[in-house]
């Protein structure tokens, strides 16, 4: 069955941090890879203590964090982290959208706010750590552009998995809006 793709002004993109926020992106994270990868508690809390750290030192000339909501209820977040972006790159962290809501283009659209504030802010690439088997997310890394650049076994969250390292150049392409649309 299709899902039905949301309106704009059906979903409201909250820009930045939120009292509740990090309970809500951690819970579903944990939720979500626990019921369908059997990630544990070490996942949860990896989660829950890097985005609380990401959220204390949120800097939004470098940093973006963004949340979509559904008639208040939360959908989806996305963010980005520039404290690497000289080194290795913005990072991109924490993207996920309820199962509810997944095939709906929710993910779509936080992705592409995410990677136009990273165009916007002239960065020169920007990474992502995910794991083999996210289809759907990976089918939307590499329409923008992105590519595998690492991947190694790891079982550290409950589960065995090939984490994956994607990556984009923003110099090797002709044009970052072309490529991501």
């Amino acid at each position: 069955m299709k899902k039905q793709a949301f309106s704009r002004q059906e979903i409201e993109i909250q820009d930045g941090y939120s009292p509740g926020l990090i309970g809500e992106i951690t819970r579903a994270h944990a939720v979500y890879y626990s019921e369908n990868w059997g990630f544990d508690v070490n996942f949860e809390a990896q989660v829950a203590t890097e985005l609380s750290e990401f959220c204390l030192r949120l800097n939004r000339e470098t940093d973006g964090l963004w949340a979509s909501y559904s008639e208040g209820n939360f959908v989806g977040s996305v963010a980005i982290d520039g404290s690497l972006r000289e080194v290795q790159g913005a990072r991109l962290r924490w993207f996920i959208v309820s199962p509810t809501f997944q095939g709906t283009g929710i993910g779509k659209m936080l992705f592409r706010k995410a990677l136009d504030f990273c165009y916007e802010k002239q960065f020169q690439s920007v990474f992502l750590w995910t794991f083999k088997g996210l289809e759907a997310a990976r089918s939307i890394y590499e329409k923008a552009g992105f590519v595998i650049n690492q991947d190694h076994p790891s079982s550290g969250w409950g589960g065995d998995i090939i984490e994956q390292k994607f990556v984009i150049d923003f110099r090797k392409l002709a044009t970052f809006r072309e490529a991501s649309k």
